[in-house]
């Protein structure tokens, strides 16, 4: 969110466009999102927690686009800017849709993987991995409309505020996002403590619509994060013509393009780089655990597990696996900017352009093999213990790095890049063969 109002305040400055209020605007459209929010808390009332959470994403909606009408007719005395920031605002609330449709237990994309379960572990990983590529179609296609409207009434600026407008909602859309732990968390523990059968069937219910809203979020946060990139990759253009460096940006530019292709390689390398890891991780605990129960004697209740030890595995492993990505993020960004301006700005799009496809698919096919192990758990297929059902866990162990690691990630990725990349735009200047 930070993100994309420091590329509203910044092209507002260097666009000069409605003086300062260019720059204050932004800022003052975020915290109408603020309000917003709150005030939308009185929908998120309804017996069906699906029927809830949109009651509250809509009322929540609405309310913006109104204090945002009147805060620009009264500010700017331009409506162009608003129409930019509902163009943003609708793209959020349609990739919010796509992403229950196609990650709800309650829709055929799931219960289409959970059939599939039944065959084996194998066609249920291989129809994820299809249903996860399909879900991109509606958000991609969206999001392109949307940044296209807003450059049509706003300019550069526009799409930065269309980015604003995606997340003005963000209250709402966060606490769904930080309702699914929770919610999963709760179903862990009522099994474990075997609580009444009634209880776990609410929890569990719950559960499944906590990976669908945890879905929906990463859904906002991806999609916002490709179009504040591109609204960074436009201040960091304009930056550089401002500082009068001259820059080939036709697609018949060697640099160009051998930037294109290197940054559309990046976000898989970054995603192998997380994903492995996951796996590296998982392995030394899996190991621990073997180690404990064979050691202590845990089955035969002899001993008691050391569960401050396997905390220290997950912790240290994610603080030191995660050095590498980072640093990567960062550098080369920095290398390529040094070499030249035009394979930077090449880098970023094609950055963005993988970045975010491979996002949403990771995000949803992990949200939607979750789910389709809980269509099952329900009763359906089989229920818990049958064949579908063992496939199904080994599809959701696949889906979860996917949709809590890599995915999530490249939002970081993108962002973070042309943030480096404006940040040391000076010192491309220096070393550039412009």
């Amino acid at each position: 969110y930070v993100d994309s109002i420091i590329s509203g305040m910044s092209l507002g400055l260097i666009l000069s466009v409605f003086g300062r209020y260019g720059v204050v605007y932004p800022m003052l459209i975020a915290a109408l999102g603020i309000l917003s929010s709150l005030v939308a808390m009185v929908f998120v009332r309804a017996k069906n927690p699906y029927t809830a959470l949109r009651n509250g994403l809509f009322g929540a909606s609405i309310i913006f686009a109104v204090l945002a009408f009147v805060t620009t007719y009264l500010l700017l005395n331009d409506l162009n800017p608003f129409y930019a920031i509902l163009v943003g605002l609708v793209d959020g609330v349609i990739i919010g849709l796509s992403t229950e449709y196609f990650t709800s237990h309650q829709r055929n994309p799931a219960r289409k993987i959970a059939e599939a379960a039944e065959t084996g572990a194998a066609t249920n990983i291989l129809e994820g991995f299809s249903i996860g590529m399909l879900s991109t179609v509606i958000p991609i296609i969206a999001t392109a409309v949307a940044m296209v409207l807003a450059f049509e009434f706003a300019n550069f600026y526009g799409v930065a505020l269309a980015a604003i407008g995606m997340l003005s909602t963000l209250g709402i859309s966060l606490s769904t996002d930080c309702y699914g732990p929770v919610a999963d968390n709760a179903a862990g523990i009522s099994e474990m403590a075997e609580l009444g059968s009634e209880i776990r069937k609410r929890t569990e219910e719950l559960d499944a619509v906590g990976n669908t809203t945890a879905a929906m979020g990463k859904g906002f946060a991806i999609g916002s994060a490709a179009i504040t990139a591109l609204a960074l990759i436009f201040t960091f253009v304009k930056r550089a013509e401002a500082l009068n460096i001259t820059m080939n940006m036709s697609l018949t530019s060697p640099y160009l393009m051998a930037g294109l292709f290197i940054g559309g390689m990046l976000p898989f390398v970054f995603s192998a780089l997380t994903l492995g890891a996951v796996s590296r991780a998982a392995e030394k605990m899996a190991n621990e655990v073997h180690r404990q129960f064979k050691e202590y004697k845990i089955l035969e209740g002899k001993g008691k597990p050391d569960y401050d030890r396997c905390v220290r595995i997950a912790t240290k492993g994610a603080l030191r696996e995660m050095v590498v990505p980072s640093l990567f993020a960062v550098i080369v960004p920095v290398v390529v900017g040094v070499w030249r301006i035009e394979a930077l700005v090449g880098l970023l799009a094609g950055a963005t352009a993988t970045g975010f496809l491979l996002a949403i698919f990771l995000a949803n096919a992990g949200g939607v093999w979750d789910n389709a192990k809980k269509y099952i758990e329900e009763g359906n297929l089989g229920g818990k213990g049958s064949d579908a059902h063992k496939a199904a866990v080994i599809g959701d162990t696949v889906g979860d790095p996917c949709k809590d690691t890599a995915g999530p990630s490249l939002n970081i990725l993108i962002k973070l890049m042309s943030i480096v990349s404006l940040v040391f735009l000076p010192l491309f200047i220096s070393f550039a063969l412009v």
